[in-house]
């Protein structure tokens, strides 16, 4: 996995913590679900970059 690819993981993952959390903290279901889907978009990336890193070795 290369560097700019985990960067880009991690911020999918924060920026949907951030997301949730604001949800939350107004009582905003629609944005907390999208942190929410914004969290395993950067884990199935996140997941996907680990296979084909599996493959390379």
């Amino acid at each position: 996995m290369s560097a700019h690819d985990k960067i880009e993981n991690t911020g999918d993952k924060i920026k949907g913590k951030a997301k949730e959390g604001a949800g939350k903290l107004v009582g905003n279901e629609r944005l907390e679900a999208e942190g929410k889907a914004d969290q395993a978009k950067g884990d199935v990336k996140q997941a996907g970059e680990h296979v084909k890193d599996a493959f390379k070795h």
